[in-house]
């Protein structure tokens, strides 16, 4: 009998194996991504406190946006975390996709982080 092992639980193990190798620092903290079918959601996190620096997400009303599980949604939420890093002097950050492939959404928010300035 084959085991049958859905996306969700494929996803939380790419998680796991993920974070064994990286953990945010105070020098360089963690940018974690969630990415749901709705929404997209990122976070900065200093691991060794415990604390989330700075957090964006499509569901925040003042970017405007209509639907939030878009390339272009994921684009202005990593720009606007981007930008509030760097206004709390946050220029370096560890990349998290979160078990998530590194495509689409995910892409598109590290690549819009990046040219807005931050480092990773």
């Amino acid at each position: 009998m084959i085991k049958q092992v859905n996306r969700k639980e494929q996803t939380q193990k790419r998680h796991r194996r993920v974070r064994l190798k990286i953990e945010g620092t105070s020098q360089y903290p963690r940018l974690a991504v969630y990415r749901s079918i709705k929404h997209i959601y990122a976070q900065i996190i200093d691991d060794t406190k415990g604390v989330t620096l700075v957090s964006s997400s499509s569901k925040v009303k003042e970017l405007g946006l209509k639907h939030g599980g878009n390339v272009e949604a994921a684009k202005v939420v990593g720009a606007d975390l981007a930008k509030k890093a760097l206004a709390k002097d946050i220029k370096g950050v560890v990349f998290d996709r979160g078990g998530f492939l590194f495509h689409g959404r995910v892409a598109a928010l590290a690549d819009a982080a990046r040219e807005a300035g931050l480092e990773f």
